[in-house]
């Protein structure tokens, strides 16, 4: 992934952005999370951008009529995030449900966005078309504003995402914009920054049956996976029938999503090694991506095992990520109400 925090300049400093980012915990990280946005969360960490990873457990129940083992996949979230390199002594790491403010937050802004708008969202229509319920509820109808309450909450300035995801953001720049005019502090400036997108250019990984990798589609390798099942997976991985290896995404996606995973964990070019590869065939390609993939991930596995073995310690993290956000999210709840006229 090459989206990241510009080199600091004398009117950017990494030190003065805050980054809000996260995921929904229905499931456990695989190679897409962590190539897609794993990796760029530790770049921006080591940059010293303000990190907030918020694990979106209330977000769950926004497609699903249940919230299926919630606990258990909310502490393996942050196992993934500890092993891939996420510092909770530089990152706070909290769960959305053990944070009161956010959920007061989304009910004024809900008054400052429209059902027309909120009806014309692209990102919106596109997953209540892939939704699970046999009928839409509220919460995914006013799933962007949800967002909007998690971001401006503590004030995030920049925010990763993919372009599916710009919508959503959009309608949090625009809920920021809004309450800034209509609740001006007493000098004229607004509570909130509008927070900008950092675009991901992410590479796409395909699943094992050519789709696209997901937690629900049984397709994917995931951080935890061990190298035998690795191996498994991807030996049971769609390919094609033409000998010869080539990086073609377009022509041959399957067999270039294979190139690309060995590519990325090698950290080198994809197109080298589909060259080096050549006439070996798909057997050949999906050694070299076998051997690629637990090769790079022999360390993060080790360390995902160690803190495996104390549950509690994944729980402290997230009770200290928690008391930290709670702090920020309250301190612009009271702002939000001071500006509102609506201190009790």
């Amino acid at each position: 992934m090459t989206t990241q925090v510009p080199a600091p300049t004398s009117t950017f400093d990494p030190a003065t952005q805050r980054v809000l980012t996260g995921d929904r915990p229905t499931g456990p990280l695989h190679l897409g999370h962590y190539f897609g946005t794993l990796q760029n969360r530790v770049r921006l960490q080591d940059q010293g951008v303000d990190l907030f990873v918020l694990v979106a457990d209330y977000q769950v129940i926004t497609d699903r009529d249940v919230a299926d083992r919630l606990a258990e996949h909310t502490e393996n979230l942050v196992l993934d995030y500890l092993a891939a390199g996420v510092d909770p002594d530089r990152a706070t790491i909290f769960a959305h449900s053990a944070v009161p403010a956010l959920n007061q937050l989304m009910l004024p802004f809900l008054s400052l966005v429209s059902v027309a708008e909120l009806s014309r969202n692209p990102t919106v229509k596109d997953e209540i078309a892939h939704s699970r319920q046999s009928a839409v509820s509220g919460l995914m109808f006013t799933y962007p504003v949800h967002q909007a309450a998690d971001l401006l909450s503590c004030k995030a300035t920049l925010v990763p995402v993919g372009q599916d995801q710009v919508p959503h953001l959009e309608v949090a720049r625009t809920i920021a914009r809004r309450f800034n005019e209509r609740y001006p502090h007493a000098d004229g400036s607004g509570v909130f920054p509008a927070p900008r997108a950092l675009l991901s250019d992410a590479p796409l990984l395909l699943g094992t049956d050519g789709g696209k990798m997901s937690k629900s589609r049984g397709n994917a390798i995931t951080l935890g996976a061990t190298e035998d099942e690795t191996a498994r997976l991807i030996r049971g991985a769609k390919t094609d029938a033409e000998r010869r290896i080539g990086y073609d995404p377009t022509g041959r996606p399957e067999v270039s999503s294979l190139v690309l995973l060995t590519a990325l964990c090698q950290e080198r070019d994809p197109e080298t090694v589909a060259e080096e590869i050549g006439d070996g065939g798909a057997a050949a390609l999906k050694r070299a991506a076998t051997e690629a993939v637990n090769e790079h991930l022999r360390p993060l596995r080790t360390r995902r095992a160690e803190l495996a073995a104390d549950r509690g310690h994944l729980r402290q993290v997230l009770r200290d990520g928690a008391e930290r956000a709670n702090a920020v999210a309250d301190a612009t709840l009271a702002e939000v109400r001071e500006v509102m006229g609506a201190i009790a």
